[in-house]
């Protein structure tokens, strides 16, 4: 959300998550400005917040990236099977079609 609108007050955020109560969205959006994830400055009574580009590539690189390879295994993993079941199905397929002309005319 805030990747694609650059800017939100708390209140934007917090409309967008409706089943999560104002309170709640105001604690977290503290734990990310407190982590540096994100940053705030006021206007008014208004909070604004923004992304804090930095700090999720430094979040990315310092602990997201050693999952890679797990990640690349599983989603290597996931490809086989899909394109196991996919074949499997296209077989199943083969199988149940009839012949197009079962008497062919000489």
């Amino acid at each position: 959300m805030l990747r694609d609108r650059g800017e939100l007050t708390a209140g934007d955020i917090a409309t967008a998550f409706p089943k999560i109560s104002r309170p709640a969205v105001s604690r977290h959006l503290r734990v990310l400005r407190e982590s540096g994830l994100v940053s705030a400055r006021q206007e008014g009574r208004k909070w604004i917040y923004r992304l804090e580009p930095r700090a999720l590539a430094n979040l990315y690189r310092g602990w997201l990236e050693s999952f890679a390879s797990v990640w690349e295994a599983s989603l290597q993993r996931l490809k086989a099977r899909v394109e196991a079941d996919q074949s499997e199905r296209h077989t199943r397929r083969q199988r149940k079609r009839p012949s197009r002309n079962p008497h062919p005319r000489e």
